[in-house]
């Protein structure tokens, strides 16, 4: 390939290219009988690993000299590339998170620093649900009744909440682990305080929205993941309960 064709290719410019040549970092391994560079496959795998290493942060001297370390096969630069691209994503998902954790409480207008967010909170904030309840409702006069609420709450009042829905959480991982089934008077007592904790905090969450929110328990993979963490099988037994008082409850 010429030097457009690998530019056009890699996503990078034709002086960039001649740059690495003059450096040393990237030479053809061919010219026309004109002079032109002509690129071989292996010089397109040598511009990748460049690349990569260049939007991991790398200066170009260093990458010259772990491309060239002796001791060092292609192997061993995946592996190595492999781990960097795995710290990093650790680190942008860790600031993903954080930027959604704020733009979810401004939304739902919790009124607390984000120091006393994840002094109340930690991992646990009752915003993380917003966008489906939204998505679900938001055009009605609950999600209205939740933003208005929710706005003039103190750290008391939220760390007042999270202890409730400890609590329940708690009910029903005993009932669970007592035997008593999903379907049980047992189970959907603890069903009906969750929809009675939801409405008195939130929003005056009907039978119907709360077997919506059941459901949702199981076929969404996060929400799955914060009751499974309490107990392996909690989210479907939550979702059965609140879905069963729902039926008893109509």
């Amino acid at each position: 390939m010429n030097v457009g064709e690998v530019a056009a290719l890699a996503g990078v410019t034709v002086r960039t290219l001649h740059h690495y040549d003059r450096i040393g970092l990237l030479s053809p391994s061919g010219r026309t009988s004109s002079g032109y560079r002509q690129y071989a496959p292996a010089d397109l795998d040598r511009l990748h690993q460049v690349l990569l290493y260049r939007e991991l942060g790398f200066p170009l001297e260093e990458v010259a000299t772990l491309l060239d370390d002796p001791a060092a096969d292609p192997e061993a630069h995946l592996r190595r590339q492999h781990r960097l691209l795995r710290d990093r994503l650790d680190r942008t998902s860790a600031m993903v998170a954080a930027v959604e954790k704020e733009m979810e409480a401004r939304s739902m207008g919790i009124a607390l620093t984000p120091e006393e967010r994840f002094e109340v909170f930690g991992e646990h904030d009752p915003a993380q649900y917003d966008a489906e309840v939204e998505e679900r409702w938001g055009d009605t006069d609950a999600y209205a009744e939740s933003k208005r609420k929710t706005a003039a709450y103190s750290k008391e009042d939220w760390v007042r909440i999270k202890a409730e829905q400890e609590e329940i959480g708690t009910r029903f991982v005993r009932a669970m682990q007592s035997g008593a089934a999903a379907e049980s008077a047992e189970a959907m007592d603890v069903a009906e305080a969750h929809r009675q904790s939801i409405s008195r905090w939130f929003y005056a969450c009907s039978p119907e929205m709360h077997a919506g929110l059941g459901r949702m328990y199981v076929e969404d993979e996060r929400f799955t993941a914060t009751y499974e963490a309490m107990a392996p099988g909690l989210a479907q037994y939550v979702s059965t309960a609140v879905q069963a008082n729902a039926a008893r409850q109509g």
